[in-house]
């Protein structure tokens, strides 16, 4: 399984009115990483052929992250199966290692001529692993 890892230090953008990371914010970086992750793994003729929509997002909230911390955000492909895969982003505190958040998302491979579900080919479930 090919990982996706990277950094962020938590500014105060970030922030709700408790002085934590918004639980948006923790979307947000999900979705961000998820795109990146994608982009990582296929070729320019792949991402142009296919697009990925949202069907289900399940987010468990752990800890909460504060000012000035350095939050790793990790993800990874679970699973792939007919026209749909799942995604696993697991977000810590970069210092003490600690999780923070874990999310699970339900993706659908859409082709981008059609507009409709594709299966997954074998060339993006090889590019997964």
């Amino acid at each position: 399984m090919k990982v996706l890892e990277q950094e962020i230090i938590v500014s105060k953008k970030d922030l709700d009115d408790l002085n934590h990371v918004n639980n948006m914010v923790y979307i947000n970086w999900v979705l961000d990483i998820a795109k990146k992750h994608w982009n990582n793994l296929v070729d320019i003729q792949t991402i142009k052929k296919f697009y990925w929509v949202l069907l289900e997002h399940q987010i468990k909230y752990i800890s909460p992250a504060f000012l000035g911390e350095n939050i790793k955000i990790k993800t990874y492909i679970d699973k792939t199966e007919g026209v749909k895969s799942i995604r696993i982003v697991e977000i810590y505190n970069n210092e003490t290692n600690k999780l923070l958040v874990k999310s699970k998302t339900t993706w659908c491979l859409i082709n981008s001529q059609t507009h409709k579900p594709n299966r997954i080919t074998n060339e993006i479930k090889q590019a997964f692993k």
